[in-house]
């Protein structure tokens, strides 16, 4: 009878074993099939997107790259600031055909300064007071950079760097008013920049000359209307 008991027993541990071993894998297979964390320290979020931004696709013989967002920083001027790109690399690129004026006199280290530029500019928009070329300067700076914060915008570019200092030139297609626009032509537009820099055909297909004739347009519609630098 004890004998009997004693087996009973034995099986009922067998038993008990195997409920706990069964249970075990069946909480593995749980953990196996929770999401990982994104990266150190980060749980996943439901719907994070979990594939790589696409590619730049080409427009023109350019690198397009959509929907773009400007980064703070304290370089960033009318004609020239840094921007983020969709696969999250930051780079500087620089406006073709246009330069806003410097929004500060400055002095560099090795002595150097801006204010001959800041004469030229003057000069070329209509024979202003450096001081004056500066105040454009600022109102560039700040009308440029507040239209790229408000919503995400293109840049076209085939990473040119003419000076070798890590400043690409680029068309930059904005939404102004809900109509795509190049930046450059609506800084022409308000008399907020002289034409200057490197040409290049446009992606659509516009010859640098026929720009060039448009630009020159624009500037005289805007010297007409006293827009920007030419109403002071």
């Amino acid at each position: 009878m004890a004998g009997r008991r004693a087996k009973r027993n034995s099986w009922v541990t067998i038993l008990l074993v195997l409920a706990a071993v069964a249970l075990w894998v069946n909480e593995q297979r749980k953990d196996a099939d929770r999401p990982a964390p994104s990266s150190a320290g980060e749980t996943a979020r439901p719907g994070k997107p979990d594939r790589a931004p696409a590619p730049a696709t080409r427009t023109g013989g350019y690198e397009t790259y959509r929907n773009c967002s400007l980064v703070a920083e304290h370089n960033n001027d009318g004609d020239s600031f840094r921007v983020r790109l969709p696969d999250g690399r930051a780079e500087i690129v620089r406006l073709y055909f246009v330069d806003t004026p410097e929004s500060a006199f400055k002095r560099y280290r090795d002595g150097e300064t801006n204010h001959r530029r800041i004469r030229s500019q003057a000069q070329d928009l209509g024979g202003l007071t450096p001081e004056q070329a500066v105040d454009i300067g600022v109102r560039a700076k700040k009308f440029a950079l507040g239209l790229l914060e408000r919503r995400p915008f293109t840049i076209h570019t085939t990473w040119d760097s003419p000076y070798q200092d890590q400043r690409y030139h680029a068309f930059v297609e904005v939404e102004e008013n809900g109509k795509s626009r190049w930046l450059h032509e609506i800084l022409i537009e308000r008399g907020l920049a002289r034409i200057l820099t490197k040409p290049a055909d446009l992606p659509d297909g516009t010859k640098a000359d026929a720009q060039l004739r448009k630009l020159r347009e624009m500037e005289r519609a805007a010297r007409s209307a006293d827009m920007g630098a030419w109403g002071l």
